[in-house]
């Protein structure tokens, strides 16, 4: 097992896009800063979440994979996620919105949350007493409803449809850290904790909790640089 693989994961995920940020074309580079806050503020409940379950035993990490360095029972590496990951996300996004239309994506946003509101909550009273699978519902119902209802956002029929976009590197850096091409997962879930639905290796839970990040990632990201040309 190579102690980097944690860190080689996050390095890879962001390299190509930090690289291109820099394009006159793109100048995304001129966002860092805001990026920063904006990741921050999203990322700091879902960090606590993470502690919380990593203490719990909801999930773990295998240190064999990391740096050895844990910061409230956390890899370092995994305390990276949060801004490495949100900031492929963000930027991809933020491309696709500089150059292509993507405005007819709106029409599904009335679809896209009553659908996910009656696919979730179904599942989120059949499966109560799985936390993972509870909290995810939770709190991805609690996004979309701020989102739609109370801040009346039309992008999130055009943000779903990034993310669907985005979906091969979601697979590919979950897939390796729930244990696809390697000996074994980086990070390990309780059977008794999720619903036990994988794609692949990763479970159906982690594209849900993931897309609510996104959907918050690039709600607070358009807040802080909605006076930024």
């Amino acid at each position: 097992m190579m102690p980097y693989t944690y860190i080689l994961i996050n390095f890879f995920t962001i390299i190509i896009c930090f690289i291109a940020s820099f394009d006159r074309r793109i100048q995304f580079s001129r966002f860092f800063g805001k990026f920063l806050l904006s990741s921050t503020i999203v990322g700091v409940p879902f960090i606590v979440w993470d502690i919380w379950f990593t203490a719990n035993g909801v999930w773990w990490f295998d240190l064999n994979y990391t740096l050895g360095f844990k910061i409230a029972g956390l890899p370092v590496e995994e305390w990276l996620f949060f801004y490495c990951i949100p900031f492929a996300c963000v930027f991809t996004y933020y491309c696709i919105e500089k150059f292509y239309r993507l405005d007819w994506a709106g029409a599904f946003n009335n679809l896209i949350v009553f659908t996910s509101f009656i696919i979730l909550g179904v599942v989120g009273f059949l499966y109560y007493e799985r936390i993972y699978t509870l909290l995810t519902v939770i709190v991805t119902l609690l996004t979309l409803f701020y989102l739609h209802f109370i801040v009346q956002k039309e992008w999130i029929g055009k943000v779903s449809l990034v993310y669907l976009i985005l979906m091969p590197g979601f697979f590919a850096v979950n897939g390796i850290l729930t244990g696809s091409f390697i000996p074994s997962p980086v990070v390990n879930y309780n059977p008794d904790d999720f619903l036990g639905i994988r794609m692949g290796t990763i479970p159906v839970e982690d594209a849900v909790y993931g897309y609510s990040q996104f959907l918050l990632n690039i709600y607070f990201f358009k807040k802080v640089t909605k006076n930024e040309k």
